[in-house]
């Protein structure tokens, strides 16, 4: 006899773009939504009973009914506000997840309706919720940065295979991606997100590194020292290589001006930190 140990449906990549009209000045968020409900649906599995499966169209559609209906200030709070419908409308339903990507679109200039878009970084929350927890993962993604001094790596462990030669002055650059967990359901999340993201930016620019791994655990220290609702900080840093170019060749020197970017292999770095 065969049994069901875990199952789980939804909805993904609900596409939204909200539009907030004050007046003549607007205000504009792409997200991308996805739903995840785990509960009493076993026989939807083992004995075709629909009877008790929402229709992921319907999770679809309640997306858009409710961003009309509530608004969209934050992605954490669009979250909570889906989870707690879906919560209160089905009685099966044990858990629900619901993660959010947001675009980031910029305003042209002082433009009360003209935008540009913010490039491949991505703001995003996963928001769990049962009928006794709600809990938020919120954090950023696909974040590219990049300092082109005050970076250094020596005195790295070497064995017969070891190429790489040591440097106190070289290029710095990674794609980030950053999550952390909230103590409290409770936060101004808009601000409390962009307070994280320029102190990790602020953070990386200043320190004199010398190595990833130091830089990354400082980011996430200044996080946790700066943010009481911050109960941990995950932070990956590939490194992302940008190799000196050999002019030599052709009698001219480089002062670590010119380079070529390389995409594969990187560096991996990655860490969790908590209080």
């Amino acid at each position: 006899m065969s049994t069901i140990v875990f199952d789980t449906y939804g909805k993904t990549r609900v596409r939204l773009t909200y539009v907030r009209r004050l007046g003549s000045r607007h205000e504009v968020q792409e997200l991308t939504v996805d739903v995840f409900m785990e509960g009493e649906f076993k026989e939807a599995f083992t004995k075709a009973d629909n009877s008790i499966v929402l229709p992921t169209d319907t999770m679809k559609n309640t997306v858009y009914a409710l961003a009309r209906k509530n608004g969209v200030n934050s992605i954490e709070e669009f979250a909570r506000d889906l989870a707690r419908h879906f919560l209160a409308g089905v009685s099966h339903l044990n858990k629900v997840l619901l993660e959010i990507k947001e675009v980031p679109w910029n305003r042209i200039g002082d433009s009360a309706a003209a935008f540009v878009q913010g490039g491949l970084e991505r703001r995003t929350t996963s928001f769990t919720a049962t009928r006794s927890s709600e809990v938020f993962r919120s954090g950023i993604q696909d974040l590219q940065i990049l300092k082109t001094t005050d970076s250094a790596f020596t005195g790295f462990f070497k064995d017969q295979y070891t190429t790489l030669a040591e440097t106190t002055d070289r290029l710095l650059g990674t794609v980030m991606q950053s999550d952390w967990l909230y103590t409290s359901t409770d936060v101004d999340f808009n601000k409390t997100h962009a307070g994280i993201r320029s102190l990790l930016l602020t953070t990386f620019a200043a320190h004199k590194s010398l190595s990833v791994q130091q830089t990354l655990y400082d980011m996430a220290e200044a996080v946790l020292k700066q943010f009481s609702n911050i109960a941990e900080i995950h932070l990956v840093m590939p490194n992302k290589h940008c190799l000196l170019v050999d002019l030599s060749k052709f009698g001219m020197d480089n002062p670590n001006q010119i380079f070529y970017p390389i995409d594969e292999p990187s560096g991996y770095i990655e860490a969790k930190v908590a209080r």
